[in-house]
């Protein structure tokens, strides 16, 4: 029998508003434990929550940006559950009316377009953290947290794959970061999954008794724990004991297993009724028009662009895009570089020219961005050297002024320094050789230094003639011409 695996996932993400959910306590995480917090998030006697409507405002604009309907008229409701950090005793969700509803992400996944429905979109409050001493005798308790809004993304049950599972989950966390609304780092928790998974037998439509998997905080975690737990279920549907309820297992990272927890709650058990405190939330079609219009650019719409005006291939413009910063300071030097060709060239030459150039020239930008620049020399503006910088220095290689080699030790003195490229080209002496009479002399005094080499060559090792070029590179300090030195190479060799 053949068995397809089922997935569904429980998506938390929390926002970065300047206050909580329903207070005004400061909503950062670096804060000393048990500083952030007031009589409300702490649940003393006679409190009132205050729903923070910024966090309503993204929770609307995170179901639009996902094609969600929308429920102008929601609400918040009690939903009833003990854990030793939630202080009331229940935590202020919602349940039957959450803020949007069937929706859909549409994206890419291993070179296929697939879509992948989404039951609903919810606020609500995080608890507090428990913090374990290293012997394991003691619990510290830290209620920062509580209270801190949290958005759960809940999806149907439409993964098949652990891979289809961690991409989906690396594009809401891109979504989230286009949107401003959250940094979405698992590692810090701002984005938690938990994942719903079983099996049945392929081309039955019925779902079966599921395991929920907790406490995974990597998209590497997320697709180790569903392979596991896809492998374990494996094992009991083909010894004839498939699961007859549904659990919940926590991730054991070090020891890479699921460890049964408990039997899985429903519904019923958190006795939801609505939160006699918080009135309806009422969103006006003038308001939900506003979010709207507010949403910016999303990454599926910036990756269809840059192919589309940049000429990009789908590879390079969705790693561009998995960087909002990085794809911004892409377009700040295209842009430059087309400005200082217009005042090299004259802007009616360049217009002529640009869109026959356009697609050459943003393959070399987006090369240089993606191979030649280090993630860790990124800064929170983008990277260490100015896009206007950049565009000349890459402007001097397209004009084959410079080549690449010389371009990335000017590149380094250029994110040092603070200096221009074009005073570092005369203060390093990197300017590229051109002239044929000076790359004919070193070709040919290479080539009598090296008969074994030249005969390896002429004997069809293509590895020998690479040695021979980096000879000549050599000879010349690395400024020769690299397209001329093979030229001069063949002529010499015959071919």
């Amino acid at each position: 029998m053949e068995l397809e695996a089922v997935i569904g996932l429980e998506v938390h993400v929390q926002l970065k508003t300047k206050s909580k959910m329903f207070c005004r306590c400061d909503n950062r995480d670096d804060q000393p434990p048990n500083t952030a917090i007031c009589p409300i998030c702490t649940a003393q006697p006679g409190t009132l929550p205050l729903p923070n409507q910024q966090a309503i405002n993204w929770a609307i604009m995170v179901a639009l940006a996902i094609g969600c309907k929308i429920n102008q008229e929601s609400k918040f409701d009690r939903k009833n559950y003990f854990y030793p950090d939630l202080p009331k005793g229940y935590q202020i969700s919602q349940y039957d009316k959450p803020f949007g509803y069937a929706g859909s992400l549409t994206m890419p996944v291993d070179g296929q377009t697939k879509t992948f429905r989404i039951h609903r979109i919810h606020l609500e409050e995080d608890a507090g953290k428990l913090l374990h001493t290293t012997d394991g005798r003691h619990s510290l308790i830290d209620l920062n947290r509580a209270g801190t809004p949290l958005l759960e993304i809940v999806t149907e049950p439409d993964f098949r794959t652990p891979a289809e599972a961690k991409s989906f989950l690396q594009e809401l966390k891109l979504m989230m970061r286009y949107l401003g609304v959250s940094d979405a780092d698992m590692e810090k928790g701002h984005l938690r999954c938990d994942a719903n998974v079983s099996l049945r037998p392929k081309g039955d439509d019925k779902l079966y008794p599921k395991t929920e998997v907790k406490n995974m905080n990597s998209f590497r975690a997320v697709e180790r724990a569903l392979a596991y737990e896809i492998e374990r279920l494996t094992g009991l549907w083909e010894d004839g004991q498939p699961p007859k309820t549904s659990s919940t297992h926590g991730w054991d990272e070090v020891a890479g297993k699921t460890v049964e927890q408990r039997i899985k709650e429903e519904a019923s058990d958190y006795r939801y009724f609505p939160e006699p405190d918080i009135p309806p939330v009422v969103t006006t079609d003038e308001k939900l028009a506003q979010l709207q219009v507010a949403l910016p650019e999303l990454p599926a719409q910036r990756r269809d662009r840059f192919q589309r005006l940049y000429q990009l291939s789908a590879a390079d413009a969705a790693s561009l895009v998995s960087d909002k910063l990085l794809s911004e300071y892409f377009e700040e030097v295209v842009s430059e570089f087309r400005a200082y060709a217009e005042a090299e060239q004259g802007v009616e030459l360049t217009a002529r020219s640009w869109e026959s150039d356009k697609a050459k020239v943003c393959k070399l930008i987006a090369n240089w961005l993606l191979n030649r620049i280090s993630v860790e020399h990124r800064t929170a503006h983008g990277l260490p050297v100015p896009a206007p910088d950049l565009a000349r220095l890459l402007w001097m290689v397209y004009r084959q002024y410079v080549n690449l080699p010389a371009a990335t030790e000017i590149y380094e003195h250029m994110r040092l320094t603070k200096k221009g490229p074009h005073q570092l080209v005369k203060e390093l002496g990197l300017e590229q050789v051109s002239d044929a009479r000076v790359i004919e002399t070193a070709v040919k005094d290479v080539i009598a230094a090296n008969t074994k080499v030249v005969a390896d060559v002429k004997n069809g090792k293509a590895a020998a003639m690479q040695f021979l070029v980096g000879q000549v590179m050599k000879a010349t300090k690395g400024k020769a011409n690299p397209q001329l030195v093979q030229q001069a190479l063949k002529k010499h060799l015959g071919g």
